[in-house]
């Protein structure tokens, strides 16, 4: 058989697997951004595990519509303001968590600056970007991951119980609460 490329859609979504290879993967990237955005309270909610359903809202800087836009963009990231490898002072510096989830599951977000009067939203459904609208949402951000590797049905068989991808997505929380005492967390 030739050598061809793969289509690009398919190649994030394998590349999805290497940073997201399971819910509390996805738990683990959401909650670091919501720390990195200076929340002070950050609230965890799963469905199946986090298969069916992750949500984190956190009180944190909120997104403008211009960095919304941008945050699901691979590669995309505000973590690393001049480029220096050498001084990461955040969490998560790659860029590729939220288009990593956008690709294998449907990811809705929700964000609102402090200062700004209302929020904006963005949908990515199997790695297909919709547009910025403005929503009606609290300061801080809102990110709901619903259908966990509907996308890549092959990663789903890599999955344990319900149960104990619910206890990995508690453990791993508890080890973040515990890094972070000053932040009130909630699953």
């Amino acid at each position: 058989m030739p050598v061809r490329r793969l289509d690009p859609v398919l190649v994030d979504r394998i590349a999805a697997g290497e940073v997201i290879e399971r819910p509390a993967a996805a738990v683990k990237e959401l909650v670091e951004n919501a720390i990195d955005a200076g929340a002070r309270a950050i609230a965890v909610t799963i469905a199946a595990g986090g298969r069916e359903l992750i949500r984190v809202v956190d009180d944190g800087a909120g997104m403008t519509p211009e960095d919304l836009a941008l945050a699901v963009e691979r590669h995309a990231t505000s973590k690393l303001p001049d480029g220096d490898l050498f001084a990461i002072q955040s969490l998560g510096f790659r860029g590729e968590a939220l288009p990593s989830i956008g690709s294998v599951a449907r990811l809705s977000i929700a964000t609102r600056r402090h200062d700004a009067p209302q929020g904006v939203g963005l949908v990515v459904e199997a790695g297909e970007k919709g547009v910025v609208r403005p929503v009606a949402a609290a300061p801080g951000t809102r990110i709901e991951v619903s259908d966990l590797f509907a996308f890549t049905p092959a990663r789903l068989k890599f999955l344990k119980s319900d149960r104990a991808e619910a206890q990995a997505v508690s453990e791993m929380l508890r080890r973040l609460a515990i890094a972070h005492p000053a932040i009130r967390f909630s699953l």
